[in-house]
């Protein structure tokens, strides 16, 4: 399991050197002859490193006494998640700023679970809604975060454009519109699964977890990102948001969010140590 974790760590660290965005710059000279290949093979080592972070971090969770979901195990998940969906819609090809980000992220993500090792399992690989409600729930937070760094983006982006300042990459990406629109899609694809996963929660909250519904502080966080995200939804059908207005929403709806698992499991298991 170590030499796996090992092994996705060097794989991500070459597909962030070979997708660098220095390196789409078509060099000439000496350096074309390095960045083309590497350009090449990009591609193929994130492929590799997802598969083996994805076999990685499945042995990291699922155990014979169910599934361990401590903060060091979900930090890894979720940056897989992240970088999963960022290469498979397009994002990190799209906008190469953001392979600086998500790649060495999810690099690093890897190592955690090899130093902390939970000794409480959640004993749920029986019960195929909880499955579902947690795997759909963990997707929903990876979407939303894409579409956050996207709009982090996209707001440096326009910031550059407002002030005048040239971008050298600016050229080669499709237009700010486009790219809000796509960013959108994910938002959408993002607010449905989240919809689904309170609702599931709510529904189902006793005979998956053995519980009702309570007023803690992930449920409080989660409803308030719902609801940002609602609004904003509404607000862009009714009233056409969009540009920073619409960026900014994305970024707090988003936040939210980390706030309620994320945040939560780090304050409850790091801080407090429960």
């Amino acid at each position: 399991m170590i030499l796996l974790h090992l092994a996705a760590v060097a794989a991500y660290a070459l597909a962030a050197l070979a997708l660098w965005p220095a390196n789409r710059a078509a060099p000439t000279g000496a350096t074309a002859a390095v960045a083309a290949p590497m350009r090449r093979f990009g591609p193929a080592l994130l492929a590799a490193a997802l598969l083996l972070h994805g076999i990685a971090v499945t042995g990291d969770i699922v155990g014979p006494e169910g599934l361990d979901l401590s903060i060091a195990n979900a930090f890894s998940l979720v940056a897989g998640l992240v970088a999963a969906l960022a290469a498979l819609s397009g994002l990190l090809a799209t906008l190469p700023v953001t392979v600086p980000i998500v790649l060495p992220i999810a690099a690093l993500a890897v190592l955690p679970p090899l130093f902390f090792d939970s000794p409480h399992r959640f004993a749920l690989s029986g019960e195929p809604w909880a499955a579902a409600h947690v795997g759909v729930a963990l997707v929903a937070y990876a979407l939303f975060l894409v579409a956050a760094l996207q709009a982090l983006v996209l707001m440096g982006l326009e910031r550059r454009l407002h002030r005048r300042v040239p971008d050298p990459g600016a050229a080669a990406l499709p237009s700010l519109l486009t790219l809000e629109r796509y960013m959108f899609r994910l938002v959408i694809a993002g607010f449905a699964l989240l919809t689904v996963t309170l609702g599931s929660g709510a529904l189902f909250s006793e005979q998956v977890f053995g519980r009702p519904v309570l007023l803690t502080h992930k449920n409080i966080f989660s409803v308030a990102g719902w609801l940002a995200f609602a609004i904003l939804l509404w607000g862009r059908w009714r009233y056409g948001w969009r540009g920073r207005h619409a960026l900014r929403w994305i970024v707090a709806g988003t936040v939210l969010l980390f706030l309620a698992y994320l945040g939560k499991k780090f304050v409850a298991e790091i801080l407090l140590g429960r």
